[in-house]
């Protein structure tokens, strides 16, 4: 085994990436040790809701109070709760998980600015990702369904990625709940009129998700879906 060789072994075993200058071939090592990582400790966490929105909302932003009564009420039906680990919506959907006694779990990235995982999340079930591909699957594999709060392009991210599987029967179909009639106004009139329109995606496209303004109606979404299908690993 050569110097190199041993060097990648042993940043493989030690997960310290930062020792070796790794190359495109080597740095598959490094994407299999995230997937392993996350499988292992996803698969044994049950049934739960991915939520998403932005870091950037404030706790007396309403669209925050809103995650919180959403995961919380979410967390009664029996689900625990995963997010991207990080502040704003992903800290409030963890709240609610944590006061409703529910499985809380981050799935954080590791970002030049540092997102730190949020207090709220159960220090067994913080996982950090290099790779948002990665992280991505986990959000998909292991949720039950998806609620989406209002967000920016790494929200908008995760809910087209999700539809795009669906529509294109690479996974099972699950409830995609839209929160924030308001908010996502503008975005259903583009699909509408011009997506559409166009002939760029089918009328029917819009029945893979649901808009809702209140957390009885978000969670009910996810609990009629369920009362009429079993729950089964998305892929």
């Amino acid at each position: 085994m050569t110097d190199h060789e041993d060097k990648i072994r042993k940043a493989f075993e030690t997960k310290d990436w930062n020792e070796i200058k790794v190359s495109d071939s080597w740095q598959i090592f490094k994407v299999i040790s995230e997937f392993v990582e996350g499988f292992e400790k996803m698969s044994k966490i049950g049934p739960c809701v991915s939520m998403f929105g932005s870091a950037r909302t404030k706790p007396d932003n309403k669209y925050y109070k809103l995650a919180v009564e959403i995961a919380y009420k979410l967390t009664q039906e029996g689900y625990g709760i995963i997010t991207g680990g990080g502040p704003g919506i992903m800290e409030a959907a963890n709240k609610g998980a944590k006061a409703g006694g529910g499985k809380s779990v981050g799935l954080n990235i590791v970002l030049p600015f540092e997102q730190s995982s949020n207090p709220f999340i159960d220090r067994d079930k913080i996982i950090n990702f290099d790779y948002f591909f990665v992280r991505k699957v986990m959000f998909m594999k292991y949720a039950q369904g998806f609620v989406v709060l209002p967000g920016g392009f790494g929200t908008l991210d995760e809910m087209f990625e999700a539809l795009t599987l669906i529509q294109t029967l690479k996974i099972g179909k699950f409830p995609i709940v839209l929160v924030g009639k308001e908010y996502w106004s503008g975005m259903l009139d583009w699909i509408k009129n011009t997506l559409i329109m166009e002939g760029n995606v089918s009328p029917d496209d819009l029945y893979l998700f649901t808009v809702v303004d209140t957390s009885d109606e978000a969670v009910k979404q996810i609990v009629d879906f369920y009362s009429k299908y079993l729950l089964k690993p998305n892929f």
